[in-house]
């Protein structure tokens, strides 16, 4: 909705803060929570707190104008394109098998006396 032109925008001109605070007038908070499950309208809401986080989050800011413009029968916006919500989801991962490298293996030292008569001779230094 921020990108419509603003002779066409039924928004224009109201403040955010006019926008909640009639909707918490008009529905109360635990019906706006319900209407528009978030955490700002579920716990412990305020409007300051509302108003922070719906100026950072556009897809909740969208769904409060959304509903302020439905709640007085203002024109409502187009709906979004598809291509667009498709372009905001992840591509699927394609799991491929690497093929896994394998170290040169080294021969095994053991803790049994070599042919000398020497115990651990390779943790000691006695070569």
């Amino acid at each position: 909705m921020h990108n419509m032109n603003q002779s066409n925008n039924p928004l224009h001109g109201i403040k955010l803060e006019t926008i909640i605070t009639y909707l918490v007038e008009k529905y109360g908070w635990e019906e706006l929570g319900e209407r528009i499950n978030i955490r700002c309208f579920t716990h412990d809401p305020s409007i300051k707190s509302s108003l922070r986080f719906l100026r950072k989050t556009e897809w909740a800011r969208d769904k409060v104008e959304y509903l302020y413009l439905r709640a007085n029968k203002l024109p409502l916006p187009p709906p979004k394109a598809e291509a667009s919500q498709a372009a905001k989801k992840p591509a699927a991962k394609i799991a491929t098998k690497k093929p896994t490298q394998t170290a040169p293996e080294k021969p095994a030292k053991s803790d049994k006396p070599s042919s000398d008569g020497t115990v651990n001779s390779h943790i000691w230094g006695n070569n």
